[in-house]
């Protein structure tokens, strides 16, 4: 696919590849209900966080890529509430000068898309399309928002989701997710500017269930609940 245009987020981050060990446990905790997988997977997702320091402020509204309603009676949880929220509690531990605000219901759903599981990107861009809209402006108008979920393929969804944040007034939106799939999305600016930073943020190891990417430790934030 070609992205012909700067995606209306600033960067995505990722754990981890979609594939082996971590497709296994990304299946194990959202097809079948293996729960206290989210746990560690969150911790995970926190990693992938931390390559965001000195980027980003060090305040940030979290917000869980949501479900459609009728999704969310079939699985019976969000993925990417349970990962945005372990996420958030092992950066507790290791970022004091942090304020992560989870906010779940910032963001809604308002179709029920297909799966984009087997679809094209032309396909899963469709699909996508206008699919999500800001439920409490007030939550992220002027804010710098970290969008969690839990795999990037296309950047379809992220792209989306996004889309109705800034729609929704805020100030930036970043992606964080546990794993991704298919090739790297450029970063905002990254096509104009072609800079070496640019290009060695591409180049990091990403990291697998066994060995954590290339990220610089931190220390832990404060967590509240909105």
């Amino acid at each position: 696919m070609c992205w012909s245009a700067p995606p209306p987020f600033e960067r995505a981050v990722a754990y981890g590849v979609y594939e082996d060990r971590m497709r296994e446990a990304i299946h194990a905790m959202k097809y079948h209900r293996m729960h206290p997988a989210a746990k560690r997977l969150g911790a995970m997702l926190a990693q992938a966080v931390i390559k965001l320091q000195g980027e980003t402020s060090a305040t940030m509204v979290v917000v869980p890529v949501p479900l459609h309603r009728s999704r969310h009676r079939e699985r019976g949880f969000n993925q990417a509430r349970a990962l945005a929220e372990h996420a958030i509690a092992a950066l507790g531990k290791t970022h004091p000068g942090w304020t992560l605000t989870l906010a779940p219901n910032a963001l809604r759903r308002v179709r029920a898309t297909k799966t984009q599981a087997g679809l094209s990107s032309r396909q899963r861009r469709l699909n996508m399309r206008t699919a999500f809209a800001v439920a409490h402006d007030r939550r992220v108008r002027g804010r710098d928002v970290l969008l969690v979920d839990d795999i990037l393929t296309t950047g379809a969804t992220a792209r989306s989701a996004a889309l109705a944040l800034k729609r929704g007034g805020a100030k930036t939106v970043w992606v964080a997710t546990l794993a991704r799939a298919g090739r790297a999305l450029p970063e905002r600016g990254s096509l104009s500017q072609g800079t070496q930073q640019d290009r060695s943020h591409n180049t990091q190891h990403p990291g697998t269930l066994e060995e954590p990417a290339n990220v610089s430790m931190h220390s832990p934030s404060s967590v509240e609940f909105i």
